[in-house]
């Protein structure tokens, strides 16, 4: 009870300050003489002083009045009008330094007044060297107080100063000129083209045809073959030392006689003899782009197949093993089904309905120029064709096509084939269905007797389900005689994983018992990876499906067939 009686005293602090004061002073002289027994053993009269400074103490909380709280009209609040509160922009900073200096002001006053009245109790204490420290005290705040505002008033002002006001910037934005470029835009814009929304054949553009053909000794309509130079007679010179166990060698002889056990036939082949041979084998196709996956599944069935097999006379392990796999990758890249699109073709023509070939593929591997590099091709063989812009999302497909097709137009005009044109745009711009737009593109190229139909569609990732549907919804409504996927020869797992998905997302969104899947592979950029040409192993390999193009350049003519030795013989470069 009486512990919570003494919390209520606001005085207590200093009483018991007074009190250690006054008793220090009043018998310091004892202590320096008897020391500390003498404070044990000496009796000391303070009663009547600790009565003093008790009185003294209540006296002065007496004096100071507590705070009370100020009403409304009182505040700086009530005498603010509306129209002070309204904020302008360019009255907005001086504001905020004003309400920063009332309050700066304010607090200032406050903490002086508070300094005042600590320095009024302090002048009633009796203790004279007690006053002199606490008065010392609170001059030396007070003076740190006063340096602190100042300084915190001139930053105030400093950031309150009204930027001066900028000039007033022309509203609009101005076309860029180019020093080089063309400076008759019209001739740039066609965002009023004549054949947005409809299947009219595009105006023929002028341009310079060896930026487009590139070689212009080719044979017309002629599809060639891979071109790569190997260096098998090089690589078959060298001697590469028999990983089998190594015989003791004892002398000359010893040494001989083990050379001649590595190369004659003597043995059959066991799996600990292939074992390092097929570890630099798995390690060399991942560095030519082969994914770890399917390189591990190709030695391992070279192994299997090897196993047990007696080598021939002066014959090592290496070069056996080598052999084996040179095999296995050309049976690879020449699947049981072969793809002729112009047979097809002609086999449509013969039942008059147009030849549908869907291209589908990720983003940026090169799907409207590969589609525009066929369509040149199926042109010089004297193909029409129906090019459908089923790509409604991206940002310039369409018009990427509707330059595409100007070009081709220019290149093969109507007046070198009997007044027909040969390459025609069909396109209902964008945000719209992509499967609805095939199926007009189909209705119409039947309607106008077109040969062929190519539809070009938007570029999705594998794992965008959304997306896979869409794709999915468009191949099976329209039923297209050929779908290709369109993948660059970059690209290393991430083939596998593109390709087993897209099959995967055909399969599980189509309607039928025997769902349409992918029937062959275009092979982009291959011109940019000299021998790291893995991927080509990857596709074919897990999809069992055939490369039927390979786009090997940025002209209409770089357009290959794939050379299935070509391929191999590149991955098997050292």
């Amino acid at each position: 009870v009486g512990f919570q009686k003494i919390l209520t005293l606001t005085y207590v602090d200093k009483l018991i300050d007074d009190v250690h004061k006054e008793f220090r002073d009043k018998y310091r002289n004892e202590f320096q003489q008897k020391g500390t027994l003498g404070l044990l053993n000496g009796t000391f009269d303070f009663k009547d002083d600790f009565m003093r400074l008790l009185r003294d103490a209540e006296e002065s909380s007496k004096v100071r009045a507590p705070t009370v709280m100020k009403t409304f009209e009182q505040s700086l609040k009530s005498q603010k009008t509306v129209k002070c509160m309204i904020e302008t922009r360019g009255e907005k900073p001086k504001e905020k330094v004003k309400n920063k200096k009332n309050k700066g002001s304010k607090k200032e006053g406050t903490e002086a007044v508070a300094a005042a009245g600590k320095a009024s109790a302090g002048d009633k204490q009796p203790s004279a060297a007690g006053d002199r420290e606490e008065l010392t005290k609170d001059e030396i705040l007070q003076k740190n107080r006063e340096e602190f505002f100042k300084r915190h008033m001139k930053a105030g002002e400093k950031a309150g100063k009204s930027p001066k006001p900028e000039a007033q910037k022309e509203k609009g934005k101005k076309p860029r000129v180019w020093d080089l470029g063309n400076s008759n835009a019209k001739v740039l814009d066609y965002s009023n083209s004549a054949t947005n929304g409809s299947a009219e054949a595009c105006p023929v553009e002028e341009f310079d045809p060896d930026t487009a053909l590139g070689d212009r000794n080719r044979e017309p309509g002629r599809l060639y073959d891979l071109e790569y130079e190997s260096d098998d007679e090089a690589e078959e010179g060298k001697v590469i030392q028999n990983p089998s166990k190594p015989s003791a060698k004892k002398g000359g002889l010893g040494g001989m006689f083990g050379m001649l056990k590595g190369l004659v036939g003597s043995k059959s082949l066991t799996r600990e003899d292939m074992d390092p041979v097929l570890e630099k084998m798995k390690d060399h196709l991942i560095a030519k782009n082969v994914a770890a996956e399917i390189a591990v599944q190709l030695c391992e069935s070279v192994a299997k197949k090897l196993e047990g097999k007696v080598m021939g006379t002066f014959t090592t392990v290496t070069s056996t093993v080598k052999q084996a796999l040179q095999e296995a990758l050309v049976q690879i890249l020449q699947p049981q089904r072969r793809v002729d699109v112009l047979r097809d073709v002609m086999d449509a023509q013969r039942h008059r309905r147009p030849y549908v070939v869907t291209f589908c593929g990720v983003n940026g591997v090169g799907k409207s120029t590969n589609l525009a590099k066929i369509s040149f091709w199926l042109i010089e063989n004297g193909f029409s064709v129906l090019i459908a812009a089923c790509d409604t999302f991206r940002a310039g497909a369409v018009e990427q096509l509707r330059t595409h097709t100007r070009r081709l137009n220019a290149l093969h005009p109507p007046e070198s084939h009997g007044g027909r044109t040969m390459v025609q745009l069909y396109e209902k711009g964008y945000g719209k269905d992509a499967a609805g737009i095939a199926m007009e593109a189909i209705s119409y190229a039947r309607n106008q007797g077109f040969d062929v139909v190519l539809v070009d569609t938007a570029g999705r990732m594998q794992d965008n389900a959304p997306l896979m549907t869409a794709l999915a919804k468009l191949i099976a409504v329209n039923a297209p005689d050929l779908v290709l996927f369109v993948g660059e020869a970059l690209v290393g797992n991430e083939a596998v994983d593109q390709l087993v998905k897209f099959n995967k997302a055909l399969a599980d969104h189509s309607m039928a018992q025997t769902p349409r899947l992918i029937d062959g592979i275009v092979l982009t950029k291959f011109d940019t990876i000299d021998d790291k040409v893995g991927a080509a192993i990857s596709m074919t390999y897990i999809t069992s499906k055939p490369i039927v193009f390979v786009g090997t350049g940025q002209t209409y003519c770089d357009l290959r067939s794939l050379n299935a030795k070509a391929v191999v013989a590149a991955l098997m470069k050292a």
